[in-house]
């Protein structure tokens, strides 16, 4: 048992550590290679924070573990609504009215209706992964032509990572670190997360639902609360909908690549929908401007632990 938790304590501090090198190292290789900083932005930072989930979804794949790959990604996206907004917004407002999220959230309910239609007509394979790709692909497409066409207004857009004064060893030995730290680092969650699984007759599919799933949010999570303790908890809306479009579009998509992902009947029957439902929950704040005030992450929050306590019960019952 504590041998178990040790690897995915190391698993996570790995996962952390070494996504943040490699997302470090790949923006400041583009940049050098003459790669435009908003094009590095939209593509190299994106896939680079998603670098941990993907990870451990292909190392679940790999070891015959696939529940807690779709799992991961199912607890990753309510656990990003209803924690990563709702304990920033405990601490400080979270307002909507400082920048336009509607088109951006649309396409997080169509990344999830077509998951979830893809789940009914499951086991996911490669011919599932395909379609989520194309779709990941036609998005990446539409956002880059879009930027480029507003250039100027993004201009001074800060990229996550970057280093003008970076040397080459530095960028070589930052993305060297990255590549061997995420998938080392996913095998040791995995491989504990499992463990404990058979050990106390727990699924896989809630270990990847809770354990995992929370494990894998926390990087989010923890940069959430330091903006809202810097007054910017805003910035945790934009991230929370860019980071369950690639959850379930890229991670999901990569992962069908390696192996079939059968879709447990619990969660066709459960666990989509409460993922469906926490992403409609914010539908009035996108579209209404209304704020996340206190109140409102207090209700995330216990939304959050009853579904918890809920999957638990269900599945020692």
């Amino acid at each position: 048992m504590l041998w178990d938790l040790f690897l995915i304590a190391a698993g996570l501090g790995l996962l952390v550590i070494a996504g943040d090198l490699l997302v470090k190292g790949a923006v400041n290789l583009s940049l050098r290679l003459g790669i435009p900083a908003l094009i590095v932005g939209l593509t190299v930072v994106a896939f680079g924070t998603s670098a941990p989930e993907m990870m451990v979804s292909v190392a679940a794949v790999l070891n015959g573990t696939p529940d807690i790959a779709l799992g991961n990604v199912v607890g990753s996206n309510t656990a990003n609504i209803l924690l990563v907004l709702g304990i920033p917004a405990i601490i400080s407002i979270i307002r909507t009215d400082e920048q336009d999220l509607r088109e951006s959230y649309l396409i997080m309910l169509g990344a999830s209706a077509l998951f979830i239609l893809l789940c009914f007509m499951g086991p996911i394979g490669w011919p599932h992964a395909l379609v989520l790709l194309g779709a990941l692909a036609l998005i990446l497409t539409r956002q880059i032509r879009e930027a480029l066409a507003h250039r100027a207004e993004r201009a001074d857009e800060e990229i996550e990572g970057a280093d003008l004064h970076m040397g080459w060893p530095r960028i070589s030995v930052y993305i060297l670190a990255g590549l061997i730290g995420l998938p080392l680092g996913a095998s040791f969650l995995v491989e504990g997360a499992s463990s404990i699984a058979r050990a106390y007759g727990i699924s896989e599919a809630v270990i990847g639902l809770t354990l995992v799933a929370v494990g894998t949010s926390l990087p989010e999570l923890a940069t959430s609360i330091t903006a809202a303790l810097k007054g910017r908890a805003d910035v945790a809306l934009g991230n929370v909908i860019g980071s369950n479009i690639f959850n379930l579009l890229c991670i999901i998509g990569v992962a069908g690549l390696f192996g079939r992902l059968p879709v447990p009947v619990s969660m066709l029957r459960l666990d989509l929908w409460v993922m469906l439902g926490s992403a409609l929950l914010i539908a009035p704040f996108i579209f209404y401007r209304w704020s996340f005030r206190r109140l409102i992450g207090i209700g995330f929050t216990v939304i959050y632990a009853t579904y918890i306590i809920v999957l638990m019960t269900a599945d020692k019952g």
